[in-house]
């Protein structure tokens, strides 16, 4: 009965750990700022300094907005 209660203490233990990491690095993810002024809107990972057009599809490259919600 003993051995239980001290494998059930460590699982406890163990699965509450694990969920305190988890939850701060969801909040890093979202705080991380874009890299780049301006962007593709079909491709959002193509970001530039300054206006230009997307390497992959050639549109134009949008400003950013930066107001903040």
């Amino acid at each position: 009965m003993r051995r239980i209660i001290i494998i059930l203490a460590f699982a406890a233990l163990t699965l509450g750990v694990g969920a305190c990491n988890s939850s701060s690095n969801k909040n890093t993810k979202e705080n991380t700022k874009p890299k780049g002024k301006y962007y593709c809107t079909m491709h959002p990972e193509v970001t530039s300094g300054k206006p230009g057009t997307c390497s992959k599809c050639g549109m134009d490259l949008v400003e950013r907005d930066t107001t903040g919600k």
